[in-house]
């Protein structure tokens, strides 16, 4: 099956006066799409999110609403393709994902945080950590990041690379001026200056501190903070090689390989599933 190079014409918005006044008086107009116009079925897609995406927020109470949208004869929920995302192969690798699925400000800063370590002649279990060590805020979820992305690729690259994800984590909210890691400036100007992490985040990075793969973790927080610099411009392409020797690709493409992370990795296929 040929690499897809482009993405399709997305569907369209439906016109807010074509909805029920429940929908557009709800803010839910973005959710309902329009078919493309060469679609084989003419009904409209209803795009039902998470409830991790919603709570606490207007559209907590939105599901009901537009699953009674969904209902409708001209429409049903989204499962499958959504053709406003590009198709991904039949057995994507991690550079498909990178180009087709994560969120390019994610890409971007993992891509040049790798970049750094490299340049630094860090070892390459710390230049692939790098590499994918925010691959759950770019295609998953903010929340737990390290937790989540750990997890993502622990089937996949050597076991002192999974942990060292994981204990990003919490490591990055406590300095350590003995390796020149001071708390970022940004996570004042993100969080307030009088944020404190969570007691579990504190037992957490109390416990890495011990750990004989500490400085692999601490090493992604390192080149983390000195990463987000909009005018450099780094290719997955430079990094192929390090993904070859040190991120074991699955055959049957990231989702299908019957992994305990599959499940995760078909979620980014198919981001707008209702089930």
């Amino acid at each position: 099956m040929p690499e897809p190079t482009t993405a399709p014409q997305p569907s369209t918005q439906v016109p807010p006066a074509e909805l029920p006044a429940s929908l557009r008086e709800a803010g839910l107009a973005n959710w309902i799409r329009e078919p493309l116009d060469d679609a084989v079925d003419r009904r409209r897609r209803v795009i039902v999110p998470p409830a991790a995406a919603t709570m606490g927020t207007p559209l907590s109470g939105c599901q009901g609403t537009l699953m009674a949208a969904a209902r409708r004869s001209d429409a049903v929920v989204m499962m499958g393709d959504n053709p406003a995302l590009p198709p991904m192969p039949e057995r994507p690798t991690l550079k498909h994902f990178y180009e087709l699925r994560l969120s390019k400000t994610g890409t971007k800063h993992m891509l040049q945080s790798a970049k750094v370590a490299r340049e630094n002649g860090l070892d390459e279990k710390v230049i692939v950590a790098c590499l994918v060590h925010d691959i759950a805020i770019a295609g998953l979820l903010s929340a737990n990041h390290g937790y989540w992305g750990a997890q993502m690729v622990a089937p996949y690259v050597d076991e002192e690379v999974a942990w060292a994800i994981e204990k990003h984590e919490a490591l990055r909210y406590f300095p350590d001026e003995s390796v020149g890691y001071s708390y970022p400036q940004s996570y004042v100007d993100y969080f307030g200056p009088d944020y404190r992490p969570p007691g579990y985040l504190c037992r957490e990075a109390e416990a890495a501190r011990q750990h004989r793969w500490y400085m692999t973790s601490r090493l992604i927080t390192i080149n983390d903070v000195y990463s987000f610099d909009p005018s450099v411009v780094v290719d997955f392409s430079e990094f192929e090689d390090v993904v070859g020797r040190h991120f074991a690709q699955p055959a049957e493409g990231l989702g299908f390989d019957g992994s305990p992370v599959a499940h995760m990795w078909r979620t980014m296929i198919w981001p707008n599933n209702f089930l």
